[in-house]
């Protein structure tokens, strides 16, 4: 749910921002977790995470910037350390320092897919889009991830009464190959790009790549997907090639930490491609996982389609912060 009345912001608000690689997603929380006036930016548009956060604070209402006490940022990076950088593109900031030069009360940092994490109890039925069958144990491990600029991973475990996300740069994995058709896809971005990592070809990027090698055509991925969208065959064997080798490396993490709770497909290019999923190998690559078949079988897996994600997992942790703000 977000909500576009500004006015509605409680006086203690939390600005949250989930900065990806290519865009970021603004809006203002309070404590009933609904995100307030979302705004989308192209991180080209700025030099960096400094000037993106004084160009969206100089748009919105002056009482608005000015109640704005804290602020929950989720970024596609590790952000465990004061120093955060973003794994792809060249952003770097001091949390400390950026506080200080706000003004803030509280400045909370995370990995994008962590924040993404604690959203996922959040999403309703209109959100996702189900990729063949199963059935979530609710006691079990659930798993995020999905490519947009890069390959995002995330897990969100319960312990005890709370929910808590766990996080890592799984994108960053080496990729390996289980067909000859994977083989060939691994051996020409080798060659490209030294060692191969899972977010090589699984991202936007990857899309891109994956459609040069097998269909001799150079593409932006969002004209891959348009044009498979119109049914040109080239397109739909890259998707194919794609979408197969994706659920294979969703059924491996999701072996990984057991995720019989659920997998969410998230990211950009997960969204833009929700349509072909269920007509794909997807599903069939995630289960063949000898001898754990009837694992993966039974676990269920959904697209997220939401428009702005990543916010909602961004507003369940900024709530909690403007309710410690309120006290």
């Amino acid at each position: 749910m977000l909500s576009t009345d500004a006015s509605a912001s409680p006086l203690h608000s939390v600005l949250v921002a989930d900065v990806g690689g290519t865009s970021a997603r603004l809006a203002t929380v309070g404590t009933d977790g609904v995100p307030t006036d979302p705004r989308i930016y192209r991180n080209d548009a700025f030099p960096g995470f400094e000037a993106l956060i004084e160009a969206d604070l100089a748009a919105r209402e002056p009482e608005v910037a000015a109640a704005i006490r804290g602020v929950m940022l989720a970024v596609a990076g590790p952000a465990d350390g004061d120093h955060v950088r973003l794994t792809n593109r060249g952003w770097s900031f001091s949390k400390r320092a950026i506080r200080r030069r706000f003004g803030w009360t509280r400045f909370v940092a995370m990995n994008d897919f962590e924040a993404l994490a604690y959203g996922v109890p959040a999403f309703t039925a209109a959100d996702l889009v189900t990729v063949g069958g199963g059935h979530a144990d609710p006691r079990a491990p659930m798993l995020v991830c999905g490519p947009g600029t890069g390959f995002g991973v995330a897990g969100l475990i319960r312990t005890g009464g709370t929910l808590r996300a766990l996080t890592g740069e799984g994108g960053r994995a080496r990729l390996g190959a289980t067909n000859a058709e994977e083989a060939r896809l691994v051996a020409h971005l080798a060659r490209e790009l030294g060692p191969v990592v899972v977010e090589h070809a699984l991202s936007g990027s990857g899309l891109a790549r994956i459609h040069a090698l097998f269909a001799g055509e150079t593409l932006a991925p969002e004209d891959v997907i348009a044009a498979a969208r119109r049914g040109e065959d080239g397109a739909l064997e890259t998707c194919r090639v794609f979408l197969r080798l994706f659920g294979r490396i969703a059924g491996d993490l999701a072996l990984t930490i057991d995720a019989r709770g659920g997998v969410f497909l998230a990211g950009g290019v997960s969204a833009a491609l929700a349509a072909f999923f269920n007509d794909s190998p997807f599903r069939e690559a995630f289960e063949e996982h000898p001898p754990h078949e009837g694992r993966l079988v039974a676990t269920p897996v959904s697209v997220i389609v939401h428009p702005t994600p990543g916010l909602i997992g961004c507003a369940q942790v900024g709530a909690r912060l403007a309710r410690a703000l309120a006290r």
